[in-house]
């Protein structure tokens, strides 16, 4: 007899050896008790949880002979039949791959037939949502009326996919996942069978990898046993199933969490030099992260000796709960980039070393304090004025300014992260330091002086002198006049052009105007375009005007090309 796998050996023949899953296999033995089985079930619930197993005691029990208690008797013909597969009238049928209409109508053929020994004919179909569309329209009927000698049970671990038609039609009992303690004591009984030598902390890590399935916790056991040895200890289980030294784990989580760049680069190289599986290794540090944060939060872990728990409440001691979210939002992006690359090595070199780079930190200074670094860089880098906003970061963070770049970045990028709000509903969008200021109390009136007609031409010229040529360009010929106590109109003797009115309109543009006006007249103030009486429609003659007028006072050589 050839061999046979642990989980096919150990396969429960009896409700009562069914595990972690009581609360059917109570219901479905008193249903047998009763003589009140039902024509069609559906079992549902996650691998290797014990559905195919009910499937099959279940037939075996409504057509035994000598049934005891809901159990089948697994002595009489019937039931050795059944066993050792050769009874027709129970027929298995793995619908992933027989889930054509022609396989279901083959089986609205047979069902018209009586059973050959047994006293009822039961159609095990697993995998049941493989089903195609029109399979299932033609199992309806026969599923909802079949005759009494018919009996279906249906199995998927996905019934979301399943026709509401289908769903209707079946008594359905969900298989829930095992707990550790209950595969524990299972893998108990099969090690003392086997004659196994296992310890417990080897039965606790199967059990953990397990995951609730009883199929995968056989089949880790067996792969243990490969080596002709019958002692497994938790090392010889962490070496088959690919899980790296715990050591090799911590020591790099631990210096990333203090950003230490040589620890990790030595880490690192030692993991890339033995060969790890780069996406198994990642999978484990996102894990040890986690398990971090759960032992912060409720103290109770599983899959570690006590000195490694005592190593893991150092670290949920000495972190925060954001500082570990954060961590494990960040290995989790990397794990992502690193599914589409082919230079995975690289990739994840890099990704560590820029997780020992912090992203912030923290200045312990006042709004104005902030700006007014951002002002001194880009003035002192010559930098045309603009606004602080999403696109603006990049924008600082790409011009050098020497020996002090590094600091100045820093605060620059501080400033947007932290104060990004306030910045913005400040309207903070000029470079000047002393327009700020003087916008915001509008009793200095140290750059300008006088009325608002006087000061204008000032306003104007530095307009020029801070880069704002396009604004220059198209008020060089304006007027200034207080309308009233809250509104400045700025008149346009020539008129306005379309492409002048488009410039001055933009918010940024009026914002810019209103804070130098605001700042001349010594209170907050409104802008009001005013077009002389003399205006002219030709457009084209006003820009053209304001180019070469421009182009005089900035001495720049210009000539039309027709």
């Amino acid at each position: 007899m050839g061999y046979t796998a642990l989980y096919r050996k150990f396969r429960p023949t009896t409700f009562s050896e069914m595990v972690g899953q009581e609360h059917i296999t109570r219901t479905l033995r008193n249903q047998i008790i009763a003589n009140r089985v039902g024509h069609a079930y559906l079992f549902n619930g996650g691998r290797g949880t014990g559905k195919t197993s009910s499937a099959k005691i279940l037939a075996r029990a409504i057509n035994c002979l000598n049934p005891k208690d809901g159990e089948p008797c697994n002595e009489c013909e019937i039931c050795k039949s059944a066993l050792n597969g050769s009874l027709t009238d129970i027929v298995e049928m793995d619908a992933a791959s027989n889930n054509s209409v022609e396989d279901i109508r083959s089986i609205r053929e047979e069902v018209n037939f009586l059973p050959t020994k047994a006293k009822y004919r039961v159609y095990i179909i697993d995998e049941v949502h493989m089903l195609s569309t029109g399979a299932f329209n033609a199992l309806l009927k026969t599923l909802e009326e079949p005759p009494e000698h018919v009996k279906f049970i249906l199995a998927t671990t996905e019934p979301q996919k399943l026709p509401a038609t289908i769903l209707s039609r079946c008594q359905r009992f969900d298989f829930k996942r095992i707990s550790n303690e209950d595969i524990i004591k299972r893998l108990k009984v099969v090690c003392n069978e086997s004659n196994i030598e296992i310890s417990e902390g080897a039965l606790n890590i199967i059990a953990v990898l397990s995951e609730g399935a009883m199929r995968d916790a056989l089949s880790i056991l067996e792969r243990c046993i490969q080596d002709g040895e019958n002692k497994i200890d938790e090392n010889k289980i962490k070496d088959l199933v690919g899980i790296p030294k715990l050591s090799y784990v911590n020591s790099i989580i631990s210096a990333i969490l203090e950003y230490d760049l040589d620890e990790v680069v030595k880490s690192t190289n030692q993991i890339l030099n033995e060969g790890k599986d780069l996406d198994n290794f990642l999978w484990e540090m996102i894990k040890y992260v986690k398990d971090i944060l759960v032992y912060k939060s409720c103290k109770n872990l599983e899959l570690y000796t006590q000195d490694e728990i005592s190593i893991i409440n150092n670290l949920a001691n000495k972190y925060s709960n954001e500082r570990l979210i954060e961590l494990i939002y960040e290995l989790s992006e990397l794990q992502n980039n690193m599914k589409w690359s082919t230079q995975k090595s690289i990739l994840f070199q890099a990704g560590m070393i820029k997780l020992c780079y912090k992203k912030s930190q923290t200045v312990d200074e006042n709004l104005e304090q902030r700006v007014e670094k951002i002002e001194n860089y880009l003035r002192s880098n010559n930098i045309e004025n603009r606004n602080i906003n999403n696109n603006s970061y990049n924008s600082y963070n790409n011009y050098s300014a020497g020996p002090t770049q590094n600091t100045i970045n820093n605060t620059v990028k501080n400033t947007v992260i932290e104060s990004k709000s306030n910045l913005e509903n400040k309207n903070i969008v000029s470079s000047n330091s002393n327009i700020e200021k003087n916008a915001k109390n509008p009793g200095n009136k140290a750059s300008y002086s006088g009325k608002i007609e006087e000061a204008w031409p000032k306003i104007v010229r530095d307009l020029k002198q801070n880069g704002k040529i396009v604004l220059y360009t198209n008020l060089m010929q304006t007027k200034a006049i207080e309308v009233n106590d809250m509104t400045v109109g700025i008149q346009f003797p020539n008129g306005l052009s379309a492409f002048g009115k488009t410039v001055l309109e933009k918010q940024e543009n009026i914002r810019e105007i209103s804070n130098l006006v605001s700042m001349a007249c010594g209170k907050e103030m409104q802008i009001k375009y005013i077009e002389g009486s003399n205006t002219k429609a030709n457009s084209n003659m006003s820009v053209e005007d304001n180019i070469k007028n421009f182009a005089n006072e900035a001495d720049i050589p210009f000539n039309v090309i027709e």
